[in-house]
């Protein structure tokens, strides 16, 4: 990363992959060397809802691109989601997403500081799935 010029990076499709969660995630910036953010696309198939969770000391916010969903943020009502909504989610606020719609439901995950896996917190009540093959 040249922090001296600007720069266009690449996310390749072959790079998203399947978490514990219940969404695909594919990085499209998370750097070591710009600790200050992070952004992946998060793609949520029919009928799933990614397991209740926190990210301690992150901020979240999720910007729908596609889809329609239901989100649960803790203190909040819940509230369902389309295209062009932004939810913001205060660091260690319980929360997770659910699609509701026929299609994909896909998102911008934009986390300040930027996501490392230490901060993520299971929080659901039910038993954590067996990972997926």
């Amino acid at each position: 990363m040249n922090m001296t010029r600007g720069e266009v990076y690449t996310a390749r499709e072959a790079d998203e992959f399947h978490t514990a969660e219940g969404c695909f995630i594919l990085e499209t910036w998370n750097r070591e060397a710009d600790p200050a953010v992070s952004i992946a696309r998060a793609r949520v198939a029919p009928k799933v809802t990614t397991r209740l969770h926190r990210l301690a000391g992150i901020v979240e916010r999720y910007l729908i691109l596609s889809g329609e969903g239901l989100v649960e943020v803790e203190g909040m009502e819940s509230r369902r989601v389309r295209a062009g909504d932004l939810v913001h989610i205060p660091a260690g606020l319980g929360q997770r997403i659910g699609n509701r719609g026929k299609t994909d439901l896909v998102f911008l995950a934009i986390c300040t500081p930027r996501f490392t896996p230490h901060a993520y917190q299971d929080i659901d009540p039910e038993p954590f799935p067996d990972s997926p093959t």
